[in-house]
Order: C-alpha cells, then structure tokens, then sequence
C-alpha cells in the first residue's frame, strides 16, 4: 500500500502544547505537549481513524489540497505521512493461526531441518508484499 498524506491543523492549547484536528477526517483529534509529540500522536490518531474507515467504500477519504484550507488564528497547516503498512506492523502484532497445505516431502524434509513453518511463511509474506 502506497503512502497517504492528510493536513492537519495544529492548534496552540491554551495550557501549552497543541490540539491537532483533520479536515478531512473531523472525528479524528489529538494532542500533545510539544510539537514532536503532537506530530507522533497525529499520526496514531491518523492510524487508528483510517483503520476504523478500512471496510468501509471508499475506505479512505481523499485528501484535501492543503493550499485550499486557510488555518484560523493561533493554528498551522502540517501534512502528515501517513504508511499503512508500517502502522499495522508497529500495532496489529495479534497472531492468526493459519492453516496451509504442502507437499508431504516438503513438510518431511522441513521437519529433518528443524525449520519454522511459521516464521518462514512471514518472512516469505513480508517479502512479497513490500515487492
């Protein structure tokens, strides 16, 4: 999957810090007590939104033109960089049993070589998809 790209409006917290919303997204805000961290939570908020949205036709909104959205007082634009892929890799770490089927000299000579069927199956998964 490529990687997708949403403006963010960062908006100075009274208390300090920033509060970050998505135009696109409006059900998608975060904060955070300096910039880095508020960039790093918009990013998981981001994440998470667009996970909730992944069933969903379309499954992501598009991404406004951020020269079209003219920040209020006391807020900026940012672009956030957003890599599905990666977001599920560093979150979604639950494991699935899977069954599969091979050939029975396959799984034979498999098992003499004490091989593990399911780290090799992800490696082999992780390989073809980043292809």
């Amino acid at each position: 999957m490529k990687k997708l790209f949403y403006p963010a409006l960062f908006h100075k917290a009274e208390e300090g810090g920033f509060w970050v919303s998505f135009p696109d997204i409006p059900e998608c805000l975060t904060q955070g007590d300096d910039m880095t961290q508020a960039y790093e939570m918009a990013v998981d908020a981001l994440g998470l939104a667009l996970t909730c949205r992944e069933k969903e036709q379309p499954p992501f909104p598009d991404s406004s033109d951020p020269t079209n959205i003219t920040p209020e007082p006391d807020s900026f634009l940012v672009v956030i960089e957003f890599d599905m892929l990666a977001y599920k890799k560093r979150t979604g770490s639950r494991a699935v049993k899977k069954t599969l089927s091979i050939p029975e000299w396959l799984n034979g000579a498999a098992m003499a070589m004490d091989l593990n069927f399911s780290q090799i199956l992800q490696e082999a998964l992780l390989a073809k998809i980043q292809a």
